[in-house]
């Protein structure tokens, strides 16, 4: 991410959501955004995963800068590299938890037997193996959020964006879930979380703040030696 800014609206309704921001996440990475409410931090994550576009600057995926890139272009390079946690989840109500998880893989074009493999052993992997043929409806928040993140694991997504991924969890599978996403980034794949919760500097590499928009502050996180 270079000098990049996002300003919502014209005028008087002028938002910017992002100032000049230069964030480079490296593989093997696990890098934590904190900042107040509005500073930025879900604009940030949007940014990057290639959900929208920065009104400046440019956002480059593995050498690929998204400016000049189509929509299906973007789409499919979100879709082969990307894993992407939302904050309200944004499962398919229709869907089981394992047709959810494995949707990613087919449309990589895996089999649907073999996409639901995968997406089984991510559900075992979260331990909520037994929630594969429950409907969204059939669960609560915090199992959501679970299907969420085996989602965003499953096949070989280089890059993790995680928007408060613990935020519906109990302490424990909270933990539980950052140790699979520090695992991931130990394998070899980057992420970026954006929490509220200073103690989860303990997993990361590094820490960012944001505030209106502009990155203040680098620190170094507990998992920096690992």
């Amino acid at each position: 991410m270079q000098a990049v800014s996002r300003v919502h609206g014209r005028g008087a309704a002028e938002v910017h959501a992002l100032r000049g921001v230069d964030l480079a996440v490296a593989a093997g990475e696990f890098v934590a955004v904190m900042g107040p409410s509005g500073s930025g931090k879900s604009t940030l994550l949007t940014l990057a995963g290639g959900l929208d576009r920065a009104t400046s600057g440019e956002v480059v995926i593995e050498g690929r800068p998204l400016g000049g890139l189509g929509r299906n272009e973007i789409a499919a390079v979100r879709r082969r590299a990307i894993g992407y946690v939302f904050q309200d989840f944004n499962l398919i109500p229709a869907l089981t938890a394992a047709e959810n998880v494995g949707i990613p893989r087919e449309l990589d074009g895996v089999s649907a037997r073999a996409a639901r493999r995968e997406a089984l052993a991510a559900l075992e992997e979260l331990s909520i193996g037994e929630l594969a043929d429950r409907f969204p409806d059939e669960m609560s928040g915090g199992q959501q959020q679970r299907v969420a993140i085996a989602r965003s694991l499953i096949g070989d997504r280089r890059l993790v964006l995680a928007d408060e991924p613990t935020g519906a969890l109990d302490s424990t599978t909270g933990e539980a879930v950052l140790g699979l996403l520090r695992a991931r980034c130990d394998a070899g794949a980057a992420a970026v979380m954006v929490t509220h919760e200073a103690r989860h500097a303990a997993w990361v590499d590094r820490v960012v703040h944001l505030r209106d928009g502009v990155l203040v502050e680098e620190t170094r996180g507990g998992g920096a030696g690992r």
